[in-house]
């Protein structure tokens, strides 16, 4: 079943709406009232620290140099990184000027450096800088907090980090944005990529691929087709992981079950009665009561018959239910559901800040290579007129999984715009292995070991212990994240540190 063009754009690409998490929600709806409050992290005694260079400065590679103690307020050297635009070779788009922007950060890991890792933000046209800034980064500068700084749990402490900005038309790329499809995003990132691995001299080193959001679409379509090319020197691809990621259509990962979630947080979802029994009332006569009750078991009864979505009722489920909920709590966050008012500012959007968003200042713009031009975290563009390409869950994503060292799927209990339960039942729609969906249910407490002193000094607020539940099958690893929204390693950075060296092959298991 491939998905429409309306489908698509109701699942989370929406231009109107932009959340701070670097993802849209895909309709039409009011800007909502909410940033998350978050304290800083407490690091200085965790500072990246390289004696050398960890990649070789030549004539390739100079021009993309950063000066990592001489970023615009930021007061603490960051490590050697590099960063700049990268063009996309000749007739993979409509023009030869097309570039894709990239910030990479070695490794200094010596298990770490014969490993790249890509991160890709969502939307689409979403930046993947917001993920290097506020989640998974060397450094953080996180709402509401008046400096940036050093992150305990950057990712770049296990592996070789590159985040970029795609496909054209997303935050500094350069040239027109033409792909209506994931095969054409796919295709221009494959050739964006053997110029990233030529120039830094990556060949031959085990890739892998993360992202969130929207990135349920880029992700898999990418990996599958790097697995399809067949060339191990460029595109050595071991696994992928995804955070609260649009692998299906959006009705199945939301509509269906919107009403059983608002019931597992009766604290939260707080509505009056009359507006309480109609959702109850159309969650049943949509038929999504008996389509979930049917097909969400364990093992699955065999392939789903095709959703029906008959009315406009049943269409707007999910929507009605947030313009209930802002009715009674205006500060009510669907990207986490715990998170609401005061209103704090955001180097990332720029609201509350007297310069404006970070990557929008030619100061800072000079300082990482970037061209001096108007940035956004978020932009339009063809994908979000609808994308052509059937979402990854029907086959594509299957075919990675079966192809892949393993595969990581991470839904936040406290999401909202992609729900987990949804998630889930979207994987048991995905036949791979030789077997439709999990056989078992999830039920795995998901363990994340304390690190001696890590909790007081690296990150106050960095959990340990039992912080959700997994499974895994077939290489496919499932987690339910306890505590996170829709940005799970903003969120929760230890738990996402952990899920990331599982997805390496650092570690055999997430439950102890």
């Amino acid at each position: 079943m491939r998905l429409s063009a309306v489908s698509l754009s109701t699942l989370v690409s929406l231009a109107a709406l932009k959340g701070a998490c670097g993802s849209k929600l895909g309709v039409s709806l009011p800007e909502p009232l909410s940033h998350r409050w978050t304290r800083p992290i407490a690091g200085s005694s965790f500072r990246r620290e390289s004696a050398g260079t960890l990649i070789p400065h030549n004539n390739k590679t100079l021009g993309y140099v950063v000066d990592g103690s001489a970023l615009p307020d930021v007061d603490f050297d960051v490590g050697e990184s590099y960063a700049g635009l990268m063009p996309i070779k000749r007739g993979y788009t409509n023009g030869s000027n097309d570039q894709l922007y990239f910030w990479l950060f070695p490794t200094d890991d010596e298990v770490g450096k014969d490993t790249i890792t890509i991160w890709l933000n969502g939307g689409p046209y979403c930046s993947s800088l917001f993920g290097l800034l506020q989640e998974n980064g060397p450094f953080l500068w996180l709402p509401g907090t008046e400096r940036a700084v050093p992150n305990a749990w950057s990712w770049s402490k296990l592996t070789n980090m590159i985040w970029i900005e795609q496909p054209v038309g997303t935050g500094f790329t350069q040239g027109d944005p033409t792909a209506t499809s994931e095969e054409q995003v796919a295709t221009e990132f494959l050739s964006f990529w053997k110029n990233v691995v030529d120039t830094f001299d990556l060949h031959g080193k085990k890739v892998y691929i993360t992202g969130e959001s929207y990135a349920g679409y880029y992700v898999p379509y990418i990996a599958d087709a790097m697995f399809a090319a067949n060339d191990t020197r460029y595109f050595n691809v071991q696994g992928t992981m995804l955070y609260g990621a649009a692998i299906a259509p959006g009705p199945l990962q939301r509509q269906v079950v919107t009403v059983p979630y608002m019931d597992q947080w009766p604290g939260i979802f707080t509505l009056n009665e009359s507006v309480a029994a109609d959702l109850h009332a159309r969650h049943e006569s949509c038929g999504f009561k008996a389509y979930l009750e049917k097909h969400l078991t364990y093992p699955p009864p065999g392939p789903f018959e095709p959703l029906q979505v008959p009315t406009d009722e049943c269409r707007n489920l999910w929507f009605d239910s947030i313009y209930a909920m802002w009715d009674i709590s205006p500060c009510f966050d669907y990207y986490h559901i715990t998170s609401g008012c005061p209103y704090v500012s955001d180097v990332v959007t720029g609201s509350g800040t007297s310069k404006g968003p970070w990557f929008n200042r030619t100061d800072v713009q000079r300082a990482i290579n970037a061209p001096l031009q108007k940035w956004e975290q978020c932009r339009n563009g063809p994908l979000d007129e609808g994308d052509t390409s059937a979402p990854s869950g029907w086959e594509v994503y299957p075919r990675v999984i079966e192809r892949s060292q393993r595969s990581v799927l991470v839904g936040g209990a406290l999401d909202f715009i992609v729900i987990g339960a949804g998630t889930r039942l979207a994987v048991q729609n995905m036949t791979w292995g030789g077997a439709q969906g999990f056989q078992t249910e999830p039920a795995d407490r998901f363990y994340v070991p304390f690190e001696a002193g890590m909790s007081l000094v690296a990150d106050p607020l960095a959990g340990f212990g039992e912080m959700g539940i997994t499974h895994s099958e077939r290489d496919l690893t499932w987690v339910e994240q306890w505590g996170a929204g829709h940005v799970t390693p903003k969120d929760t950075p230890s738990a996402a540190f952990r899920q990331l060296e599982f997805l390496l092959g650092r570690i055999n298991h997430l439950t102890r």
